[in-house]
């Protein structure tokens, strides 16, 4: 490591490269921007090359053109996810009640409150950590974000209620923890990766409770693997929701969406009437 006299945007580059960053020169240049001084450039940079993840160093994460805080010791949001909070605009551009289910940082409830027209925007995390930092995020959007194991932290006048549940569940099956990359594997929470032998607990959890708490007509989106695809499909099919997986192959993502059926009718009732969106800013470095 150069000595912090000669933090040079060269010398950041050759640190952060000689740690093994892939894109050494963008880190650098997102954290010469970030640092207030030389001193906190430095501590920057000992602790992106000693193996922390970009975003807890930072700051913040870049998400769906918000800059959402991230706070050590919290899920951070990856882009593929920006694949789910398209396709939860594009299913209910009108929803008035809005939930996002283990929300880590709060940056898919953040993403869909900049977006739709004063939409009530409710977040929840069994991680207190996430909470808070979740509570930050939603603060501009008049969002609320509580503590809890699912359903449980939320109010119970929601239920029925909800036009649009987003869930970005833990997927990774327990065997595969220990592939998952350093960065997440020794710095995320362990109950934000770990969705139990088959990578699914959660996400069936989260479908079997979904239609006493989603509106007539209200969707569920829940992100999942390919090869798991088929199972949370039949999860989502086993708890009365009509199903189907969307697929991004730009982004190697797959959410499931699931609609709770109009009263005697098996297939969802027409779309509700679509509200002007608030315009969302382009991306911020």
């Amino acid at each position: 490591m150069p000595s912090r006299s000669a933090l040079s945007p060269a010398a950041v580059v050759s640190a952060l490269r000689a740690a093994g960053c892939v894109f050494a020169e963008d880190e650098a240049e997102l954290l010469l921007a970030t640092a207030r001084d030389p001193a906190e450039l430095a501590s920057m940079v000992d602790r992106r090359a000693a193996g922390l993840p970009l975003e807890h160093v930072l700051g913040w994460a870049e998400f769906h053109g918000l800059r959402v805080a991230v706070t050590p010791g919290v899920f951070v949001p990856r882009r593929r996810t920006e694949f789910l909070v398209d396709r939860a605009l594009a299913e209910a551009p009108d929803a008035a009640v809005v939930v996002d289910l283990c929300c880590g940082s709060g940056a898919l409830g953040a993403a869909l409150a900049a977006a739709l027209d004063g939409a009530e925007v409710h977040a929840a995390d069994i991680d207190p950590a996430a909470v808070r930092c979740a509570r930050h995020n939603l603060a501009p959007y008049g969002g609320r974000a509580h503590q809890g194991d699912l359903y449980a932290a939320l109010p119970t006048a929601l239920r029925g209620r909800v036009d649009l549940l987003t869930a970005n569940v833990p997927y990774v099956p327990t065997p595969d923890i220990p592939l998952l990359p350093a960065e997440a594997r020794d710095h995320e929470p362990p109950a934000a990766l770990d969705g139990g032998p088959d990578g699914l607990d959660v996400l069936r959890r989260v479908a079997g409770e979904a239609a006493a708490w989603l509106a007539p007509g209200g969707r569920l989106l829940s992100e999942t693997s390919e090869h798991q695809s088929p199972a949370a499909l039949a999860a989502f099919t086993e708890a009365g929701l009509t199903a189907r997986v969307a697929v991004s192959r730009e982004w190697s993502a797959h959410v499931v969406i699931g609609v709770r059926p109009w009263q005697g009718d098996p297939h969802p009732g027409p779309p509700r009437p679509t509200r002007a969106a608030r315009p969302v800013p382009g991306p911020v470095r």
